[in-house]
């Protein structure tokens, strides 16, 4: 539940300029997810969120980006997450675990990979417009050696 928490929390501040902790737990709420302020406290200080400026002098939570393009947050979302890919020319296509499409493919999009151009997730499907076929097959092999070892 707190990998998928985590990852919604990311998915949200990414989407809205959100300012205080509160904010943050009625989306949370709002989503399905049950939690306390003291819990949204915790997971601000696990993902090591911070605040910047916005325009009008207002703040919102931001994720502070690690130098070596992958924490370990987004490598245990992929490890929880990942079922199964095959590859379709230049699409990949990732099944998951139910209902956590959204959070690998939120994983997937911030290791910032150059050849991953994007991801459209559903419920337990993930499909990953690559640059080209042996493109794909590059980021296949990275994502067996996340998911077999956590690299």
């Amino acid at each position: 539940m707190k990998v998928s928490r985590h990852a919604k929390i990311i998915e949200l501040i990414s989407q809205y300029d959100i300012e205080t902790q509160e904010e943050l737990a009625e989306y949370l709420n709002n989503a399905g997810f049950k939690v306390t302020q003291a819990t949204v406290s915790r997971d601000i200080r696990d993902l090591k969120l911070t605040k910047v400026s916005v325009n009008g002098g207002k703040q919102k939570y931001i994720l502070h980006r690690p130098e070596e393009g992958m924490s370990e947050k987004y490598i245990r979302v992929l490890k929880d997450g990942y079922v199964s890919m095959d590859m379709a020319q230049n699409i990949l296509v990732i099944k998951t675990v139910s209902g956590m499409a959204m959070a690998v493919a939120a994983a997937l999009d911030a290791m910032k990979w150059n050849e991953v151009v994007g991801c459209i997730a559903g419920d337990d499907t993930i499909m990953c417009a690559i640059r080209t076929s042996e493109d794909t097959v590059a980021v296949m092999e990275k994502i067996r050696k996340i998911v077999s070892k956590g690299i």
